[in-house]
């Protein structure tokens, strides 16, 4: 079975005998060529029937079957050699040629075996770019497809990792806790009012005995102030300034409340 699967594919293997090297030359090339153990050489041809009826190969011509003739030589490196059919002595189908460089022969690949390896060659780089290019792809339901490349980690590894700014809460904290002040408001009412930053607090009872503007001015001083204070504190703004907008619009409240009280 090794010798059929060599037979049939003879472009991967060559052969030579280095003894007779020295002496190659137009004369003997088809003698070398002719050696039992080439694997190249058909037994069956006229050439083997020359041979032993020792004549001369000029009788080829007139001989009808498959034949070796010497194509071309570059004397001492290259020598082709060309298997043909030979049908008459003007008539002749080309088979198959092979070349000798420094006593190796080879056959030569024909044009289908050549196209051949390049497409399967061509091929197989591109089913590998598909192959490395599939091993960088990567899904997930909740993200879809993105790229993951080796060289992304190590860039990430080299990179410092910078923490996110949490913020110190969040909006449903906020609004819990202005909720919870509101009703601890209602349910304990203060007894002092600091009018300015940096006096000395006063009772409510003191406070309510000075000088009050009109009922109806106040209300929509602070419907107005309310109002305001609402729209900044729903703007959207730094978590600091939110909360301390909620603690200027708490204490408006907590006063109105107390001179209503009163």
């Amino acid at each position: 079975m090794a010798a059929v699967d060599i037979r049939d594919n003879l472009l991967g293997i060559s052969w030579v005998d280095s003894s007779w090297i020295p002496i190659l030359n137009s004369g003997s090339v088809l003698d070398y060529f002719s050696e039992r153990s080439n694997p190249f050489y058909d037994r069956t041809c006229n050439n083997e029937v020359v041979k032993m009826q020792r004549l001369t190969l000029e009788h080829l011509n007139q001989m009808v079957g498959v034949e070796y003739i010497l194509l071309h030589a570059q004397e001492p490196i290259l020598f082709i050699i060309r298997k043909q059919q030979r049908q008459s002595p003007t008539q002749v189908i080309p088979l198959a040629d092979y070349y000798i460089i420094a006593g190796v022969i080879y056959q030569a690949p024909d044009l289908g075996s050549v196209i051949n390896s390049r497409v399967l060659t061509a091929v197989h780089g591109i089913q590998s770019a598909f192959d490395e290019a599939m091993s960088y792809c990567r899904y997930h339901p909740s993200k879809g497809y993105w790229w993951h490349f080796k060289d992304h980690e190590e860039q990430d590894k080299v990179k410092p990792k910078v923490k996110r700014k949490e913020e110190p809460s969040s909006i449903f904290q906020r609004q819990r806790v202005d909720a919870l002040l509101l009703d601890l408001r209602q349910k304990f009412p203060p007894k002092f009012v600091q009018q300015k930053s940096g006096e000395k607090p006063v009772p409510v009872d003191q406070t309510k005995k000075e000088a009050e503007p009109l009922p109806e001015t106040v209300k929509s001083e602070e419907k107005e102030t309310t109002k305001n204070v609402q729209q900044t504190v729903g703007t959207k703004g730094p978590p600091e300034k939110r909360m301390r907008l909620h603690c200027i619009f708490l204490s408006i409240k907590i006063e109105s409340y107390c001179e209503n009280k009163g």
